[in-house]
C-alpha cells in the first residue's frame, strides 16, 4: 500500500471514529449550553447504551432488524436514565456553586461504572459484542468496512436530525431560549424543567447510539468502556467550542482523524497523548474553541 493509499485509509478510519466522538460530544455540549454543566457521567451513559443493545442482540439472531431494534431500545433506555439522573442528582444543585455539580457528576460516573460491575448480568469481565457479519468494500485500494459505513451514516443522520430539531422546531427554540437566558425564558412561559430534562434525554440517547456504534466497531463491552471515549469526546467538545453543536461535530471529526493518523504514521502508544495534547493547545491558543464565543462573566 502506497503512502497516499495509507493516508486515505487512515482518513476513512478517522472519519468513522470521529463520528462516534462527535455523537458523544453533542451530549456534552448540549447539556453545557443549557445548564453550564460538564456532565462527566456522559461517557458511562455510552456504556449503558452499549449493554442495553447487547442484551437485545443476544436475545435474537443478529440481523439488520434486530440491530435497529437494539438502537431504539438503547436510546429509549438511556433517555430515561438521563432524565432520572438530571432530576435526582443535578436539579437540586442548579442554584449551588458549579463545583458542587461537577463533583456530583464525577460521583455519578463512578456510581454507574462500579454499579455495573456488581450487576450479575453485566459483571466486571469484558464480553464479546454481537455484530453484523462484516463486509469490506474496496475503493482503489482504500477499504471501507460495512461497520464503518453504518457508523458514519447513522452518526451523520442523527446529527442532521438533531440540528433540524434545535433550529427548526418549537422545542428547539425553547432550548435555545433557555440556553441564552433561563430566567427570561421562564418569564416567557417556557417550562424550564421540561426543557432541561428533554436536553438530558436527547444527549443520553445520542450517547447510547454512540455506544452501540463504538461496540460494533470495537466488539467488546465492559463497565469501564466509556471512560476514554467520554474523555476524548469532551476534548472534542472543547476543541469545537463547548456549547456549539456544529463545533462538537467538527471537534469530533478532528479528534478521530488525529488519533488514527497518529496510530498509522507515528505510534499507537502516542494516540491518547496527542488527543489530550490537542486539549492543552486549544486551551492555550483559543480557549473558546473553534466555533465558541468569548463570553464575559460577572464575578
Amino acid at each position: 500500500m502506497g503512502i497516499l493509499q495509507e493516508f486515505l485509509q487512515q482518513m476513512v478510519n478517522g472519519l468513522a471514529l470521529g463520528s462516534i466522538y462527535a455523537l458523544i460530544a453533542l451530549g456534552y455540549t448540549m447539556v453545557y449550553g443549557i445548564v453550564q454543566l460538564i456532565n462527566f457521567a456522559h461517557g458511562d451513559i455510552l456504556m449503558l447504551g452499549a449493554f442495553a443493545g447487547f442484551f437485545v442482540l443476544i436475545a435474537a439472531p443478529v440481523t439488520p432488524l434486530t440491530f435497529i431494534v437494539a438502537f431504539l431500545v438503547a436510546m429509549l433506555v438511556c433517555a430515561l436514565i438521563g432524565i432520572i439522573i438530571e432530576r435526582t442528582c443535578y436539579k437540586p444543585l442548579r442554584s449551588a456553586p458549579r463545583i458542587n455539580a461537577l463533583i456530583t457528576a464525577i460521583g455519578v460516573s463512578m456510581f454507574l461504572e462500579n454499579g455495573a460491575r456488581v450487576v450479575p448480568q453485566i459483571g466486571p469481565n469484558p464480553r464479546q459484542y454481537p455484530t453484523l457479519p462484516n463486509v469490506n468494500y474496496d475503493f482503489g485500494g482504500v477499504g471501507v468496512s460495512r461497520i464503518q459505513a453504518i457508523v458514519f451514516l447513522v452518526s451523520i443522520s442523527l446529527m442532521v436530525v438533531l440540528n433540524y430539531m434545535v433550529n427548526h422546531t418549537k422545542i428547539g427554540k425553547a432550548m435555545r431560549a433557555v440556553s441564552h437566558d433561563r430566567n427570561a425564558g421562564s418569564l416567557m412561559g417556557i417550562n424550564v424543567n421540561r426543557v432541561i430534562s428533554f436536553t438530558f434525554a436527547v444527549g443520553s440517547s445520542l450517547a447510547a447510539a454512540a455506544g452501540i456504534l463504538f461496540a460494533s466497531a470495537y466488539p467488546q463491552v465492559e463497565p469501564y468502556m466509556g471512560i476514554m471515549p467520554g474523555l476524548k469526546a469532551f476534548v472534542a467538545a472543547v476543541l469545537g467550542g463547548i456549547g456549539s453543536i456544529p463545533g462538537a461535530m467538527i471537534g469530533g471529526f478532528i479528534m478521530g482523524i488525529a488519533e488514527t493518523l497518529t496510530k498509522g504514521f507515528i505510534s499507537s502508544q502516542l494516540a491518547d497523548a496527542i488527543a489530550f495534547g490537542i486539549l492543552i493547545i486549544i486551551l492555550v491558543v483559543k480557549p473558546s474553541g473553534i466555533l465558541g464565543r468569548n463570553v464575559s462573566e460577572k464575578v
